[in-house]
């Protein structure tokens, strides 16, 4: 079996089930057991410790293949020896945790964020955070090769609490950021909808909002459902945004909150059903983040809009720094400028991934919701809501985007050199190039030329070169995407350009 198709950035992941045509499962018993035995052996060498005394912690979310994984993980850790704390249904950013609080070696997560019901896969975390992509490409080598500990010797299981705990850390929070007069009820008199998607979510409302008075009537899908029969459990897909923005309108609340299925992204509508979310979410969680750092950094994903740009430096008095696509590559990005000395205290992701300083720079929907929740009251007592916190910002009148399939086998050199000749013939054309590119190309147009730009950009994982397009001004993509038509008409070998032309 070629282990490494199972590596998606920084994350296993591959079929767990069967369910979907032509779809045939990757994720076996056998192949979940040598990656097991190969995580083993990559602790041993890595932690300076024989397996036989490690502590590892482990949890997965809602999905219908966990409990067979977990049997899987279970036999082999318990085979060498491995003392086992078992967390049951938690949320990625918990597991992370439970290495800190139990304390343990390292944690396991058997999750597969948002996608279909028959996906399942692994992350890993250790003291220093989540393993990065080298360490993956490491375990998958390994499990091809067979390697695991020399020597078997019996292993413990334990059940834990640790969620908990987690839960108890964010009442706690809540308490401390509000300091309501009635301390242990700080929610009270707030009526807040929470959306788990069916996932690992559902705790927020019951064990972390409703003890501290919240009003958490309306609240939906909390119950773990691993086939997911309501929404896609991802706070950028349009359907499950319209629902909880809905369910925010019917209850007459003051907010809403929404969770991917294993909780290391979180959404927000206000209470008019507004979704905070993309550019919103970005620009209301670096308000939040820069209090008490003037001047410090907000590292983003490359899309983020130049609305966002200006609201973060005019109105915050913060630099922006657009960064690579990828929630770890922007917050290994946050992790290198702090070190280099610069003051950064947030790194997030347009697509809900965010991660702050403060917090170990864990991506922790739960946390960063928490921080909503904290700022709204604050807001309040100043007769104030979250929507006159954004209203400086400048959004986009027009944003599109647009997928272009590489055909080409070696895809990620055709995509580099596309973007390439695109460069140059930028340039030719005289267009203006931004000065903080760090991924991609991209390139902004002025008043009665689009009054927008456009980024085109290599997908950190598919054959795709993903165009995102924006513009203040009505019909200003669609000037852009003339210009564009231009150029791909004469640069269409091994790319399937065909969405583009029929815009």
């Amino acid at each position: 079996m070629d282990y490494q198709r199972l590596k998606s950035g920084t994350d296993i992941r591959g079929v767990a089930s069967q369910g979907v045509p032509n779809e045939e499962v990757t994720l076996t018993d056998e192949a979940v057991e040598a990656i097991a035995a190969s995580f083993l052996f990559w602790c041993e060498e890595r932690l300076h410790k024989k397996s036989r005394e490690l502590t590892i912690a482990l949890g997965h979310d809602s999905r219908i293949s966990a409990g067979r994984i977990t049997a899987c993980l279970k036999r082999v850790f318990l085979r060498y020896g491995v003392h086992v704390k078992y967390c049951g249904l938690a949320s990625t950013p918990s597991m992370f945790l439970s290495v800190l609080d139990l304390p343990c070696d390292s944690a396991v997560q058997i999750t597969a964020s948002h996608h279909p019901f028959n996906r399942n896969g692994l992350k890993f975390f250790v003291k220093e955070g989540g393993l990065d992509a080298p360490d993956i490409e490491a375990i998958l080598t390994g499990a091809e090769k067979g390697l695991g500990p020399k020597e078997e010797a019996p292993g413990s299981w334990e059940e834990s609490s640790h969620m908990e705990q987690y839960a108890e850390s964010l009442r706690e929070m809540i308490k401390k950021g509000v300091g309501a007069k009635d301390y242990q009820h700080p929610l009270s008199g707030f009526h807040i909808v929470v959306d788990a998607g069916n996932g690992a979510g559902g705790f927020y409302a019951e064990e972390v909002l409703k003890p501290l008075g919240a009003d958490v009537s309306g609240s939906q899908f909390l119950e773990p459902d691993g086939m997911f029969p309501n929404h896609i459990p991802n706070p950028e897909n349009e359907e499950a945004m319209a629902s909880v923005s809905q369910a925010v309108k019917n209850a007459k609340a003051d907010l809403g909150v929404i969770f991917d299925t294993d909780v290391d992204r979180g959404g927000a509508v206000d209470e008019n059903g507004e979704e905070i979310s993309r550019n919103r979410l970005v620009a209301i969680a670096s308000a939040i983040a820069l209090e008490g750092h003037p001047g410090g950094t907000v590292v983003t994903d490359s899309i983020t809009s130049d609305g966002l740009k200006a609201y973060i430096e005019s109105v915050l008095g913060g630099v922006h720094h657009r960064f690579r696509r990828g929630y770890k590559n922007v917050i290994n990005e946050a992790i290198r400028l702090n070190r280099e000395g610069v003051d950064c205290p947030l790194a997030i992701e347009t697509s809900g991934h965010a991660a702050m300083r403060e917090n170990y720079f864990l991506d922790d929907g739960a946390y960063l919701v928490t921080k909503i929740i904290i700022k709204m009251a604050a807001l309040k007592q100043e007769g104030k809501t979250l929507q006159d916190l954004l209203a400086p910002l400048k959004e986009p009148r027009e944003a599109k985007e647009v997928r272009i399939p590489i055909l080409e086998r070696d895809f990620r050199s055709r995509g580099e050199k596309l973007i390439s000749q695109l460069e140059e013939y930028a340039k030719a054309e005289g267009w203006a190039i931004a000065p903080d590119n760090r991924e991609g190309l991209r390139v902004s147009f002025p008043r009665g030329e689009g009054e927008g730009w456009f980024l085109l950009r290599l997908s950190v994982h598919d054959p795709i070169l993903p165009l995102n397009l924006e513009s203040d001004a009505q019909g200003g993509v669609k000037q852009i995407t003339e210009k564009l038509k231009e150029f791909f008409s004469a640069h269409q070998e091994g790319i399937d350009a065909s969405s583009l032309f029929a815009l």
